[in-house]
């Protein structure tokens, strides 16, 4: 087949990637009305047979993308346009997809992982009573990472990050009758929301600049100029702040300094869940949308040394905060952290040279990184006796680094006591956000409740309860 009879498959193969799991979705979701919920057998089957057939089709996409985009004379990029779901004088909200070199490696990963993570979850979850709420809620994140990694546009690309935001906290807060996944989850749902706003006011920047949210409008796609090599026709003036915001939604998504305190309690979670969110994709969303935006990045100065300072900030914090933990999850946790602070360093140290080369490094980094924690957190739960059996084998000696040996004991205490303690960022962003914030809403409570009592002429009632409070806890512990 030629080129143009490969790419009449594209749209509909392009779409049937996150269109079954979407199905899958409403099935199930269906199916939560019913006096009786369906069977194991039969949740994990339509949930099972509509992420290998979205990963299927995802692979034979790519299959496809290689022979076009090798052809000669051929873009490097696949724009494919399936129509408009909004149009509202001069905003469209298109769905709109791009497929390119960064693009189809993040969607075959997503597939395949996701795949393997529902796979191991049938007889990890065997008899449990949330079977059907978590096999649809791994539909929705896998709806909703193949919508973000296949975006062509911002607007899309928000809803696919709104949808993992979603499906993250509500597994997080799974297990809803213990204390500690529901504070877990309050808390992931809490970051998210306050720094989602950045990639919401960052769409809308670009759309006044531009008057399109949309990539090929805000980067260059002809021949040549796609990623990892994609430019921008705006200036510095216009890109800092969009960098600036993309890299606050970032800093969220991915638990990067200093607001990767949630990226530990998100532990509380299943152990397939945290694999594959905390592990394996969710996180890697914050670093897939800085080098989708790369050219933003290239062409402000001060967003790349944006980047560079935070990334190595949560490089350093996160790899002593690991140091000091006293589980395995809690561990992965922070080197979870550590690696995603290692490729946004990366990212705007390529930003900075103007090097592909890199750029798809981070890509490579991301994949393996991506195999790995997965392996890692699904083998959680026994990787402790296999290392207190490993230790049993093994003579008993004491080693002491180099490094360590450099600075005196007092040093190193202090240094243990703060990583132990985070370096105190959770009680800071307590004292100078958290509890401003409840101060301010409580206020406004109280004020809304009076004008509402003067304006209807009766008494207003007062709050019972003071100004709420939300306690910090210091050393999150994950569970195996």
């Amino acid at each position: 087949m030629n080129p143009p009879e490969l790419q009449s498959w594209v749209p509909a193969l392009a779409l049937a990637v996150p269109g079954l799991p979407l199905v899958a979705t409403l099935l199930l979701g269906l199916a939560l009305f019913r006096k009786e919920p369906p069977s194991e057998k039969t949740t994990s089957r339509v949930a099972g047979v509509a992420v290998t057939l979205s990963f299927t089709a995802s692979a034979v996409l790519s299959v496809i993308f290689l022979l076009i985009t090798n052809a000669p004379g051929q873009a490097q990029a696949l724009d494919v346009h399936l129509g408009n779901i909004v149009h509202i004088d001069e905003y469209t909200l298109s769905i709109e997809f791009l497929i390119d070199r960064l693009s189809i490696p993040m969607v075959l990963t997503t597939g395949l992982i996701t795949a393997i993570v529902m796979r191991f979850s049938i007889r990890y979850l065997h008899r449990d009573p949330g079977f059907l709420r978590f096999f649809l809620l791994l539909c929705v994140f896998d709806v909703g990472m193949q919508v973000l990694v296949l975006a062509g546009s911002y607007d899309l690309l928000f809803i696919g990050w709104e949808m993992v935001g979603v499906s993250s906290f509500m597994l997080i807060a799974f297990f809803q009758l213990r204390d500690g996944p529901m504070r877990g989850g309050l808390r992931a749902l809490v970051t998210y929301r306050a720094t989602d706003v950045g990639l919401l006011i960052a769409g809308i920047l670009l759309h006044q600049a531009t008057g399109s949210t949309a990539f090929s409008d805000a980067f260059g796609t002809s021949s040549g100029g796609v990623w990892p090599h994609a430019t921008t026709h705006l200036d510095a003036a216009q890109t800092t702040p969009l960098a600036l915001l993309l890299l606050f939604a970032t800093m969220g998504k991915s638990g990067l300094f200093p607001l990767s305190g949630w990226l530990p309690r998100a532990m509380e979670g299943p152990t397939p869940s945290s694999a594959l969110f905390y592990g394996a994709l969710s996180v890697h969303a914050g670093v897939y949308l800085l080098l989708r935006s790369a050219p933003l990045l290239e062409s402000s100065t001060f967003g790349e040394e944006a980047v560079i300072v935070v990334g190595l900030l949560t490089v350093l914090t996160s790899t002593l905060a690991g140091r000091v933990q006293s589980d395995v999850k809690s561990a992965l946790a922070y080197a979870t952290s550590t690696q995603v602070g290692v490729m946004v360093t990366v990212v705007g140290v390529a930003t900075w040279m103007h090097s592909g080369a890199l750029a798809m490094a981070v890509v490579f980094m991301m994949i393996a990184h991506t195999a790995l924690r997965t392996l890692q957190l699904l083998r959680a739960p026994s990787a402790l006796r296999d290392m207190q059996e490993i230790r049993a084998a093994l003579p008993e000696h004491q080693q002491h680094s180099r490094i360590q040996a450099l600075f005196p004991v007092s040093l190193r205490s202090k240094v243990h006591a703060l990583a132990h303690r985070r370096f105190l960022l959770d009680e800071l962003l307590e004292r100078c956000f958290v509890m401003p914030t409840l101060w301010l809403a409580h206020h406004a409570d109280r004020l809304e409740r009076r004008w509402v009592g003067l304006l209807s002429g009766a008494p207003s009632p007062e709050p019972e309860a003071a100004a709420p409070s939300i306690p910090v806890k210091t050393s999150p512990e994950g569970r195996s």
